[in-house]
């Protein structure tokens, strides 16, 4: 007999509503899993099990998830009151706690869930692993000796291990992709604006991140963004609504499309034979479930200067975000206070003429419009490798403290595919439809037009079908 714990959120909200398991038995088996495998994967970094413990008895919001086990990363999705120290020592050391509820945090609780607390991030979501020196490394539950990704990689091993179905994540060149990717799971980054960051930050990163979950099916997925999509007052970027309910789209058929297939790497990186062989397989997937594919990409995604602009908006904004930090917890953050390479991306950003930050935005806006002109050439989908390289092993991407861009440079083959996307905006979402030799999960990245997160719930459900993925469970798994 199936576990409830193991059913998707979807599944687990079903039991709820017709009365064959309570919220509180949920949240208690979701408890004893954490406590079961969590000091394998160092996952959950703030618990707040009490607190769920009396939410879930209590009166809950009759949303979709009511009942459903839930956790938060420790980045954005502020709650009042609690703790939110983005990967930093500094704000752990403050004991930083949120003043006000942040609109997704406010849209998760209304939809029904219960938060058991928050998940590791590498500090300030900088990196595509997560070992940050505040908390730790998390591990990747199919091989505890390789990372489950970054900045997410928290919220994703929780999820693979069984830990709760879906896990607030974040995504600000890969964020949400990766760790979806790396621990076999699926990782929706949604369009520019489709998730208010509201009501304390209008955009972070200059409009490149995004937030969202990681999930293990693709109607949880849809179904989450229903409950969380659509802006708030003084949002900057209001993305189109969808014509229908994204859960909706999970059984609609997206007719033939034309799809442009990415097997190999752009820009002299050069990507991992088994990541070449996932969006090559999936290619041949979609072939067969009737649509056109055939090797193509916006050519300006091979661009130098694609890499170089986005790394003048991450330094810029690195250099913001300690100064603000600096500013809430009333003391500057100094060289020693963060990892060598925040420091040395923030000092880079500080460093920086204005109008070099301003022509990484303009450069920003054109990438854009050159990828949506590829769409409009004729393709609907692009289909690429989410990463270049398999779950590197834990301590490959940290920079030294005579280094502290290494790990920066080093990261290169893991947001190669993504990065560019949250340039233009566009949706991405990542699928678990390769395992390598070694027995480690590799993802293929779906990007669609922007606002057009419809299409890609509707060819990843086909996908889903032709190359399941569900029952697929880790060594490490609750």
């Amino acid at each position: 007999m199936t576990e409830p714990l193991d059913l998707d959120a979807t599944g687990q909200a079903e039991l709820v509503r017709k009365g064959e398991v309570k919220p509180q038995e949920l949240v208690d088996a979701a408890i004893a899993r954490a406590e079961a495998v969590n000091p394998q994967l160092n996952a959950v970094i703030l618990p707040r099990y009490d607190e769920a413990r009396g939410a879930a008895a209590g009166e809950l919001p009759n949303g979709p998830f009511r009942g459903v086990p839930f956790l938060l990363k420790d980045l954005g999705a502020n709650f009042a009151g609690w703790p939110n120290y983005n990967g930093m020592q500094a704000l752990k050391d403050a004991d930083w706690k949120t003043p006000v509820d942040a609109v997704l945090a406010a849209r998760f609780r209304e939809a029904g869930f219960v938060t058991l607390g928050r998940t590791n991030s590498p500090e300030l979501g900088l990196a595509p692993t997560t070992e940050p020196s505040s908390y730790g490394a998390s591990h990747n539950p199919w091989n505890l000796e390789h990372s489950p990704g970054g900045s997410s990689g928290g919220s994703a091993a929780a999820v693979a291990a069984g830990i709760v179905a879906a896990a607030h994540s974040s995504d600000g060149g890969g964020s949400i992709r990766i760790p979806a990717a790396h621990c076999g799971l699926v990782g929706l980054k949604p369009s520019r604006g489709r998730n208010s960051f509201g009501p304390e930050t209008g955009e972070r990163w200059f409009g490149c991140s995004a937030e969202g979950v990681v999930t293990h099916t693709v109607r949880d997925t849809a179904a989450i963004l229903d409950a969380t999509e659509g802006s708030a007052p003084g949002d900057p970027y209001v993305a189109p609504p969808p014509a229908r309910p994204y859960a909706q789209e999970v059984a609609a058929e997206p007719g033939r499309l034309r799809i442009g297939l990415v097997t190999q790497g752009w820009r002299g990186v050069e990507i991992h034979a088994e990541n070449s062989a996932a969006s090559t397989a999936a290619g041949k997937a979609l072939e067969g479930l009737g649509h056109t594919v055939e090797l193509s990409h916006p050519d300006a995604l091979e661009d130098n200067e694609v890499a170089l602009s986005y790394v003048k908006n991450v330094m810029a904004s690195c250099a913001m975000a300690l100064e603000s930090w600096g500013q809430k917890i009333g003391c500057e953050i100094g060289e020693g206070d963060v990892e060598p390479m925040t420091w040395e991306i923030a000092k880079r950003g500080r460093e920086m003429p204005a109008h070099e930050l301003a022509g990484a935005v303009s450069f920003m806006h054109g990438l854009g419009r050159k990828t949506a002109a590829w769409h409009e050439s004729g393709f609907d989908l692009l289909v690429t490798p989410t990463c270049g390289q398999p779950p590197p092993v834990l301590g490959e991407l940290v920079s030294p403290p005579d280094n502290g861009l290494l790990g920066f440079v080093k990261a290169a083959p893991y947001g190669l595919f993504t990065m560019p996307f949250n340039m233009t905006g566009q949706p991405g979402i990542s699928l678990p439809l390769h395992w390598s030799a070694a027995g480690l999960p590799i993802g293929v990245q779906l990007v669609a037009p922007y606002g057009r997160e419809d299409l890609l719930i509707q060819v990843a459900a086909q996908l889903e079908e032709a190359m399941p993925w569900r029952d697929r469970r880790p060594p490490v798994h609750g």
